[in-house]
């Protein structure tokens, strides 16, 4: 059996993330929906995705393909009505699409011809389904995912025990991975399990309180305060008062400053002092930027802070509004409240934005990852090209 996670109409509406990545690789708590999916379903998964993103994640076809929507949490249950389907046969909760199981010759048909799909049998899932449908839902549904990921990560398992100098609280629900090294730590899983990745760094008078995940070779600074609902992804390095906040990995939010109900993407650094603003004034519902209405929309939410696509900078004492989008590479400095929607490869502030050149990006982006021992690769310069051609001003 050949598996392929393709993403819906929700790819669109979780972009800037999906500028860059499928949206099976969305940093969902502590594991990806890829990563995700193929724990559940016991082998590697392949992409159907947009033409610039296919040669950086490729797509690998079978004879007999379990194509899956990568928006869709999985559980047991899902995976065997998966395994269950027959050729030509859907498996859909009300008008959503979960999985369909083809030949190879029809995989492309079977998502852009009608009359195909007119010929395929729908089989109903009757159970609930947890699905990624919009920017906020990555908030909405955090503090569930990382207690998944980790009853899926540790069962059966034993982790390393807790140093003695570190005070633990509902010790029964902290996981520590090899090689991690917690100093004089603060660790309260009363109120949610935490997680501590592979050579992960928990320094000296760090407070967690749970649901949290810290992921492999991350590093929480020296009396850094990180609350529950966050998952911090691999290699980054996070310090100062974080709470409910995704950061996918690879990113840095080193230095003091306050990041509340924010979604931080990959190769992003966040200036000393930097603090998102995650309320209004007047307790009000948020409205967010929609790439697809090309116009703010309101989340229903009351809490949401800064969505920063991959690859953005912002310098020292930077202050986001509540409600913010931040594009792909974008490059903010100034004094003042950032403007609620930061485009693409803009640089700039408060007073105003012009175009950061491709070439500097490049550069920037060179040094960032030697800076992580990870060349930037032919095909993520691909990408960024493609995307600065094409999305400079989204």
């Amino acid at each position: 059996m050949n598996y392929i996670l393709f993403g819906d109409q929700a790819r669109d509406h979780l972009l800037p993330f999906t500028f860059t990545r499928p949206l099976a690789d969305i940093r969902m708590g502590i594991l990806t929906m890829r990563e995700k999916w193929e724990k559940y379903l016991g082998g590697k998964t392949f992409t159907l995705t947009q033409d610039y993103l296919a040669k950086r994640f490729p797509l690998i076809k079978g004879a007999d393909n379990l194509l899956i929507n990568a928006s869709i949490f999985p559980n047991p249950e899902i995976v065997n009505k998966i395994f269950a389907l027959d050729f030509d046969q859907t498996l859909v909760s009300g008008d959503i699409l979960i999985a369909h199981r083809v030949r190879e010759s029809d995989i492309e048909k079977e998502l852009t011809d009608p009359d195909v799909a007119e010929s395929i049998e729908p089989v109903e899932y009757e159970g609930e389904v947890m699905k990624l449908a919009h920017l906020w839902d990555m908030l909405r549904f955090l503090a569930v995912a990382i207690e998944q990921d980790y009853s899926l990560l540790t069962q059966g398992r034993t982790g390393l025990p807790i140093p003695s100098h570190v005070k633990a609280i509902a010790p029964d629900k902290i996981f520590i991975e090899e090689g991690a090294k917690i100093e004089m730590a603060i660790l309260n899983a009363s109120e949610g399990p935490i997680y501590i990745g592979k050579n992960a760094h928990i320094m000296d008078g760090a407070i967690l309180r749970g649901p949290v995940s810290i992921g492999n070779h991350s590093t929480i600074k020296m009396g850094a305060k990180i609350y529950g609902s966050t998952a911090i992804g691999p290699n980054c390095k996070v310090g100062g008062e974080v709470t409910n906040s995704l950061i996918f990995g690879y990113s840095n939010k080193a230095h003091d400053g306050f990041m509340g109900h924010s979604v931080i993407g990959e190769w992003c650094n966040i200036g000393a002092d930097t603090n998102t603003s995650n309320l209004k004034n007047n307790y009000s519902e948020i409205r967010l930027w929609s790439f697809v209405d090309q116009a703010f929309v309101n989340t229903r939410q009351s809490f949401c802070g800064t969505f920063m696509g991959d690859y953005a900078k912002c310098g020292i004492n930077t202050m986001f509004n509540s409600g913010t989008v931040v594009g792909v590479a974008a490059q903010i400095f100034g004094a003042g409240y950032m403007r609620n929607f930061v485009p693409s490869f803009a640089f700039g502030g408060p007073s105003g934005f012009t175009r950061v050149e491709i070439e500097k990006v490049l550069a920037t982006e060179k040094l960032t990852h030697a800076r992580r021992g990870i060349p930037l690769s032919a095909e993520e310069e691909d990408v960024l090209r493609f995307l600065f051609e094409t999305h400079t001003h989204r």
